[in-house]
C-alpha cells in the first residue's frame, strides 16, 4: 500500500506539473480490463524504458502492485525526459493496473487528471481517443453506464473523425458490454451485429471472437429469463 501511495504522489505531482486544464467528461461525472492499445517505442532506450518493460513483465505475471510502482517510475522519467507521448502511454497503464485492482477512483482520476491533459497539451487525438476507451472501461467495471457510454461515444465519435475503423468497432462493442450489464439484450445484440457487418466490410477479424463471446452471454442470460 505504502508503494501504491508514493506512485500516486509521484504521478500527481508530475502531471500538476506539465499538464494544462481540460474539460474531458459531463458534469456528472462522479470522482474487465485489456492492456492498452498505444505502443511505447524502445529506440532510444533509457531509465524509464527499463522501468516501463519491468513494470509490463510484472503486469504480465499478476504482480499489480510492483507493476503499478514500476509504471508510476517510467511515467516521471518520461514526463522529465519531454518524452509526452510515451508517458501519456504510460499513465494509461498504470491506470489499467489500478482498475485490475478495482482501485476504480484511482484509475479514473490518472486518466482525467494527467493522460487526457497531456495528450490535449501535445495535441495528440489517438491519445486522446484511448483514453476515451479506458474511461469506458473503467466506468463499465465501476458499473458506472452513463458515464461509460458517454466515453464509449466519445470514442467512437474521434474514431470516425480519424478514420479508425478498428477504434470506432471497439467502441461499439464497448457500448453493447453495457448494455449487457443493463440487461439491454435487444439493444445490445443490435450493436455487436452492427459492430460484425463493420469489421466484415473492413476485413478486420481482431473482433471476432470477442463477438462470439458476447453473444453467447446474451444466449445464456436470455434462457435464464425464460
Amino acid at each position: 500500500m505504502n508503494k501504491i501511495c508514493l506512485t500516486l504522489t509521484c504521478l500527481f505531482f508530475v502531471a500538476n506539473v506539465g499538464a494544462q486544464n481540460f474539460n474531458s467528461g459531463p458534469q456528472d461525472v462522479p470522482q474487465v480490463g485489456t492492456a492498452i492499445n498505444i505502443a511505447v517505442a524502445t529506440n532510444d532506450e533509457s531509465g524509464a524504458d527499463e522501468f516501463f518493460e519491468d513494470a509490463d513483465r510484472n503486469e504480465r505475471r499478476g504482480d499489480l502492485n510492483e507493476a503499478l510502482t514500476l509504471f508510476g517510475k517510467a511515467a516521471f522519467e518520461y514526463n522529465n525526459d519531454k518524452k509526452f507521448s510515451r508517458y501519456g502511454a504510460t499513465l494509461l497503464r498504470m491506470s489499467n493496473v489500478h482498475m485490475l485492482l478495482t482501485h476504480y477512483t484511482e484509475a479514473e482520476q490518472v486518466v482525467l487528471n494527467a493522460a487526457l491533459k497531456t495528450y490535449s497539451r501535445i495535441g495528440s487525438r489517438t491519445g486522446q481517443m484511448a483514453s476515451y476507451n479506458q474511461l469506458g472501461k473503467i466506468y463499465l467495471a465501476a458499473n458506472k453506464f452513463t458515464q461509460s457510454m458517454w466515453f464509449y461515444t466519445q470514442q467512437g465519435i474521434l474514431a470516425r473523425q480519424l478514420g479508425n475503423n478498428t477504434s470506432y468497432i471497439d467502441s461499439v462493442i464497448g457500448l453493447a458490454l453495457v448494455k449487457i450489464k443493463k440487461k439491454e439484450y435487444s439493444l445490445a445484440t443490435k450493436d455487436l451485429n452492427r459492430a460484425e457487418l463493420l469489421a466484415k466490410a473492413s476485413k478486420i477479424t481482431q473482433f471476432n471472437q470477442q463477438i462470439k463471446s458476447n453473444r453467447s452471454i446474451i444466449a445464456e442470460k436470455q434462457a435464464v429469463k425464460k
